[in-house]
């Protein structure tokens, strides 16, 4: 949630910490700003709305120019969307924007500032008016005392109007990324970071870094010097065009084969030799949110299927508060795009108080949560902007899939020669999910009649329910229709009472033996008025519509290819109804707060 970007060069700041806004702003989109010093003052300029609002507002102003900055687009969780509440914020000398959720900001107004004028509704100005409330002639101190009397998450970019050739940078519990080359930069995202950087540092918990030009120094809490080690730096850089789709929700999701063609070759064979080597478990947990539990569902079926391990999945917003029964030989396995989800990187170190040996599933390299696990699998869908998730829940299927495969193998709970055909159909999987894009027409024609309903309802059972739970997802998270995911038998035990005449109901029926039993369930409600449509690689099941879907290699692999026709099917009653796909309202692409 919410994005920073920090410039500290030779050139005009402003055009580079608009342009990385720009590439930050899946992280939240309520308002932006930025300030930068001009060589008299720092200058500030705060926009609710998009960041084309920003930019046009930079534009107007002759004074807005500096070769030093900061910028901010935000998610707001304190205070309403609006141009007081956008940062950055600014106290004496000092201007700041921040990612995360100060807990403690009342009790500190209360204590420290109880004479100082608020002129925001947001945690973010307690900070700096601390600040500058311990200011005297040395920022690094003044900043330091401030951040020990901080509790929540906070990543901060601080100037200072005394220290003009320098970004000061503190890191608790959220992301924050620095480059270093001819100029420096500081983000929260890798995308940000500038191309010219040679070296990258990733802060760590409890850091305080000095900022300049050239070079970035690293100090703890109680500003002893920390040697830093520079990370891995990809010349990759954010996929940020569209290459003429008209939106990054329609090209990722045509992007899924590749993502699960390189996530598969990754791990089949365990060709990057991370799968870990751990004994025989009597219980294994995958603890994820929203998609990612969703994969996590798809996951717990096929690790027991081929394991005969129980598995249970739970939300980490739960997880974290509860008391787990994990101990030394208990895998968990987190999942997260970002690898910086709050509540999975509080369920990591939930688990790892109690022994358990843990394990991140991510996307981004070098994460928080890549970094924490005892193990990691890393997914390879690449960057991914739409906020609604497609391609990174597709890799996440993948990993899981080799994932359970890995873990029948080196424990001897499954045949060779039915691993080894398992591993067959993986590898041709990708070449199914391209097969199955071909349903576009269809689901568009669907998604016509679906945009004027208020409600919708999707059934499944086992794998089916777990494909039910994110098509019903994608489905709210970007065209605002309520809809609700049940799994099919349970909608007799009150939930068919909402059923009436042309109510929408989506039947996903997943090749597992449970065919009968879906089409008694679709009967219920056909019977009480639903228009039901069938999701189905078998022509047997009726329906007032039925969408035949490509056969998956294996029907444990099934997820992969009937989540294809339920992604278009959001993504064009999205577009039916105006809505903004890419940047669904309320919503950000790494929830990196609590």
């Amino acid at each position: 949630m919410c994005g920073i970007i920090g410039f500290n060069g030779s050139v005009n700041a402003a055009p580079f910490l608009i342009d990385g806004l720009k590439k930050l702003e899946y992280r939240g989109y309520d308002s932006a700003g930025i300030a930068v010093y001009n060589g008299n003052k720092t200058v500030t300029e705060k926009r609710k709305g998009r960041i084309s609002n920003l930019a046009s507002a930079v534009k107007r102003r002759d004074d807005m120019c500096g070769n030093l900055g900061i910028g901010h687009t935000r998610w707001a969780t304190h205070g309403e969307a609006n141009d007081s509440n956008a940062h950055p914020h600014k106290s004496g000398k000092f201007t700041l924007v921040h990612n995360g959720i100060i807990e403690n900001h009342t009790l500190l107004k209360e204590k420290y500032l109880p004479l100082c004028t608020f002129t925001s509704e947001t945690d973010t100005e307690t900070v700096v008016h601390l600040i500058n409330r311990h200011y005297s002639d040395n920022c690094l101190e003044a900043i330091a005392r401030t951040a020990k009397l901080l509790e929540g998450s906070f990543a901060l970019a601080i100037i200072c109007e005394d220290e003009p050739e320098t970004i000061f940078c503190v890191k608790k519990s959220s992301p924050l990324l620095i480059g270093i080359g001819n100029e420096a930069t500081v983000a929260s995202d890798i995308s940000a970071i500038s191309c010219k950087a040679e070296k990258l540092y990733r802060m760590d918990d409890g850091e305080i870094a000095a900022v300049t030009k050239t070079q970035a120094v690293f100090y703890d809490f109680d500003l002893n010097i920390k040697e830093k080690a520079t990370s891995q730096f990809s010349a990759e850089r954010s996929e940020s065009e569209k290459n003429g789709y008209e939106h990054y929700m329609l090209k990722e999701i045509f992007e899924q084969p590749e993502a699960v063609r390189k996530t598969v070759e990754a791990y089949l064979g365990n060709k990057e030799n991370t799968l870990p080597l751990i004994n025989k478990p009597e219980r294994i947990f995958i603890v994820a949110c929203g998609s990612a539990y969703h994969a996590g569902l798809v996951g717990r079926i096929c690790i027991e299927k081929l394991t005969k391990i129980p598995v249970t999945v739970e939300t980490a917003s739960e997880f974290r508060y509860s008391d787990p029964l994990t101990n030394a030989s208990t895998p968990v396995i987190v999942i997260s795009q970002s690898g910086e989800t709050a509540d999975s990187l509080a369920a990591i170190r939930k688990a790892k108080e109690n022994g358990a040996t843990t394990f991140g599933i991510v996307n981004v390299p070098e994460s928080s949560i890549a970094l924490e696990s005892d193990y990691v699998m890393y997914t390879k869908a690449g960057t991914e902007i739409a906020v609604a998730t497609t391609k990174a829940y597709s890799a996440q299927l993948a990993a899981l899939y080799a994932l359970a495969i890995h873990f029948a193998q080196i424990w001897g709970t499954e045949d060779n020669t039915v691993l080894n055909n398992l591993k067959d159909a993986l590898g041709k999987l990708h070449i199914k999910i391209r097969e199955a894009l071909g349903c576009e027409e269809q689901m568009r024609e669907i998604a016509q009649q679906l945009a004027t309903v208020q409600n919708a309802y999707f059934i499944g059972r086992g794998i089916g329910y777990a494909l039910a739970a994110e098509a019903s997802l994608k489905l709210k998270e970007i065209s605002y229709i309520h809809c609700e995911a049940y799994a099919a038998g349970e909608l007799k035990h009150g939930t068919i009472s909402l059923i009436e005449q042309g109510t929408k109901v989506f039947a996903v029926c997943s090749p597992n033996g449970l065919e009968a039993k879906m089409q008694s369930n679709i009967d219920e409600v056909s019977a009480r008025g639903a228009q039901v449509i069938a999701i189905t690689d078998s022509h047997k099941t009726k329906a007032d519509i039925t969408v035949h879907t490509v056969s998956a290699t294996h029907p444990l692999f099934c997820a992969s290819t009937q989540i294809v026709p339920l992604q278009l099917l959001a993504y064009h009653t999205a577009k039916f109804r105006g809505c903004d796909i890419d940047k669904p309202r309320n919503l950000a692409k790494s929830v990196t707060v609590e």
